[in-house]
């Protein structure tokens, strides 16, 4: 298969999700602000000192390009992703707030809906096209979120604001193919840490001389978030948004399992069916890519 490496890229990345609550649960008792800014501000001192030694020369060249396209073509690219690092920023922080604050549970249901969000946008923005059953999956799924919200609404309000934050972004890097997938993702990341920047003295907690926090989150800012995106990233440079859609539902398949066997949240019978619903709802969705279905287009 010409793209295995693609689909094993994706595959890794969403493993390497699916077990994010292993280390993110150890400093459940620090604030998701705290937990946030320092670990985009390791992303971005990383990213930064590795592209300025080892990049320069893809980073001239990136530079070149931009500068030699047309000056719309250019303010639109600058505005993508500025809003790419808008949405990334805000995906990483009602995740870390909903884990540790809210439930492993709900973080999990985020990444079951994100893949069918996800084709939405990418219908109407993308043009990309649906096949009848697709829809008829996205109908389920719209009908597990309603299930899943009169179980408990708080859960699902916090499970879609995530999934609808990655998805829109997962959406946005289609324009971003010409780029270097490292320096596009420092840009990204730095951005985000100029973002957080002003509220960092209001809303940290001051100097935090915890060994512990230190050591968690250097190994979010390089396993848990530096490895997936390029990952992420480059999984989407040979594959399509609906294909790595379909792989990103082994996150929360072991997020679920994590929140059970680990951390022994309840579930409900309704919870339970609704969630089953969303799964079928996916599984249908990608039924011609699991099943060699052949199905007619709208």
């Amino acid at each position: 298969m010409n793209n295995l490496r693609y689909y094993l890229a994706a595959i890794l990345a969403f493993t390497l999700w699916g077990t994010f609550s292993l280390v993110l649960r150890p400093l459940h008792d620090y604030s998701s602000s705290d937990i946030l800014f320092y670990r985009v501000f390791s992303c971005a001192i990383i990213m930064t000192v590795v592209s300025l030694l080892f990049k320069r020369e893809k980073l001239k060249e990136n530079i070149k390009y931009i500068l030699s396209i047309p000056k719309k073509n250019r303010r639109d690219l600058i505005l993508l992703n500025i809003g790419s690092s808008i949405l990334l920023t805000a995906n990483w922080f009602s995740f870390i707030y909903v884990m540790n604050h809210v439930s492993v549970r709900a973080t999990s249901v985020a990444y079951l809906v994100c893949p069918i969000i996800t084709t939405i946008l990418a219908y109407f923005l993308l043009k990309d096209k649906l096949t009848k059953l697709q829809w008829l999956s996205v109908f389920l799924s719209l009908v597990g979120c309603i299930l899943l919200s009169y179980a408990n609404m708080i859960d699902m309000f916090y499970s879609s604001l995530i999934g609808f934050t990655y998805a829109a972004y997962l959406v946005s890097q289609n324009k971003n193919k010409q780029f270097d997938k490292f320096l596009v993702l420092n840009f990204h990341i730095l951005l985000s840490a100029l973002i957080l920047l002003p509220f960092f003295p209001v809303y940290s907690s001051g100097l935090i001389t915890d060994f512990k926090f230190y050591f968690y989150v250097e190994i979010i800012a390089v396993m848990y978030t530096i490895v997936p995106l390029l990952l992420n990233l480059y999984a989407l440079s040979g594959i399509s948004s609906s294909k790595v859609g379909m792989i990103l539902n082994i996150n929360p398949i072991i997020a679920f399992v994590l929140a059970g066997v680990v951390y022994h949240e309840p579930l409900g019978s309704l919870q339970i069916f609704s969630y089953a619903l969303i799964f079928l709802a996916v599984i249908v969705f990608n039924g011609k890519e699991i099943f060699g279905m052949k199905t007619e287009r709208n």
